[in-house]
C-alpha cells in the first residue's frame, strides 16, 4: 500500500517557507537571461539508482511560484529506479521553471535520500522476518513530517510523532525519577489508559526491573547480538522488544534473526545522504 504524504496544509506552508527563503528578493540572473515570453521543458533524472520520494513537494513548489508550468510524474513515490530514470517533466514558462528548480532539488534529494538509505535497511532483513525497521525524532527541525512520509515511502515504520504522542522513558527520566520502577510506576499512575509504557534499558539489572515493573515495550540501548538474545529469553514474550542505538546495516539481518520486534535507526534521518537527481533542459 502506497505511503500516504503529509496533509496538504502541512506541503503547502513547507514550500511556502522554503520559497521565501530563496526568492524573496527575486531571482536576477534569470530576470537577466531569460525572456518572459521563453517557454521551456526541463526532466528529473535519477543520476544513481533510488527509492523516488519528494513528488508532491514538486508539484507543490510550482503551484506556488507559477500554476501555468505543468508537472507530469514518470514513477510514484516509492519506486526504486536506476541510473538515468525520468523522474518527472516540467513544462511551463522558462523563469518560472528556473525559479522554482533548487527548492524542489533540495527536497526531493533529500527526501530520496532517507527513503533509499530506508529500503537498504528493510532489505536487509531476513527474508519472512516480522522485524519492523522505525525511524526515532532525529529529524531534520520543520521537516519531520516529510522525512517520515520518506521513511514509509522506503518501507520502514515510524516511530512516536512527538512527544505527546507515547510515553517512551530514556536514561534522563530513569535518573530524575530515582530508577526504572519508580518512572514506570509514575508513568502507569499518570499516562492515559490508552498509551503503551516503553522503558529504555542499558544493562540486564535495568530490563529485570522495567519488566518487573510491567513496561509494555522495552528498548534494549546499545546491547551487543549476544545481550539481545539474552534479554529476548529474558523477556520471554512479556513485552514488545525494541533494539536501538549505533544500529548499522551489517546488524540487520542478525537482529532480525533474534527475532527482535523493532529496530529503530536514527540515521534513516539524522544521516542518510542526499540522492543525486538532476533537473536537465530539453
Amino acid at each position: 500500500m502506497p505511503a500516504t504524504p503529509p496533509a496538504p496544509t502541512i506541503l503547502a506552508d513547507t514550500v511556502r517557507r522554503a520559497l521565501a527563503e530563496d526568492i524573496d528578493r527575486g531571482d536576477v540572473t534569470t530576470d537577466a537571461c531569460v525572456a518572459p515570453t521563453t517557454m521551456g521543458t526541463a526532466t528529473l533524472h535519477a543520476r544513481e539508482p533510488m527509492v523516488v520520494c519528494g513528488l508532491p513537494i514538486l508539484d507543490e513548489v510550482y503551484a506556488q511560484v507559477d500554476p501555468l508550468v505543468d508537472v507530469d510524474r514518470h514513477v510514484d513515490d516509492g519506486d526504486q529506479v536506476a541510473e538515468g530514470a525520468r523522474v518527472a517533466t516540467v513544462a511551463g514558462p522558462a523563469a518560472s521553471i528556473l525559479l522554482g528548480e533548487r527548492v524542489a532539488l533540495n527536497f526531493i534529494q533529500r527526501l530520496t535520500g532517507v527513503a533509499t538509505l530506508t529500503r537498504r535497511f528493510v532489505d536487509a532483513l531476513p527474508v519472512g522476518s516480522s522485524t519492523r525497521i522505525t525511524d526515532t525524532r532525529k529529524t531534520t527541525p520543520g521537516l519531520r513530517a516529510l522525512e517520515r512520509y520518506a521513511v514509509r515511502c522506503g518501507g520502514g515504520f515510524n516511530h512516536r510523532e512527538d512527544l505527546g504522542a507515547a510515553v517512551l522513558i530514556k536514561d534522563n527520566h530513569i535518573a530524575a525519577s530515582g530508577g526504572c520502577r519508580e518512572a514506570i510506576e509514575r508513568a502507569k499512575a499518570h499516562a492515559p489508559h490508552t498509551c503503551r509504557i516503553e522503558c529504555e534499558v542499558d544493562t540486564r539489572a535495568q530490563l529485570e526491573e522495567a519488566l518487573s515493573a510491567g513496561a509494555d515495550i522495552v528498548m534494549l540501548d546499545n546491547f551487543g547480538d549476544d545481550a539481545v538474545r539474552d534479554a529476548i529469553a529474558l523477556v520471554g514474550g512479556r513485552a514488545i522488544v525494541e533494539v536501538s542505538g549505533g544500529i548499522t546495516l551489517g546488524r540487520v539481518a542478525a537482529l532480525g534473526k533474534l527475532g527482535v520486534d523493532i529496530i529503530s535507526v536514527g540515521a534513516l534521518t539524522h544521516s542518510a545522504p542526499s540522492s543525486d537527481l538532476g533537473l536537465d533542459w530539453s
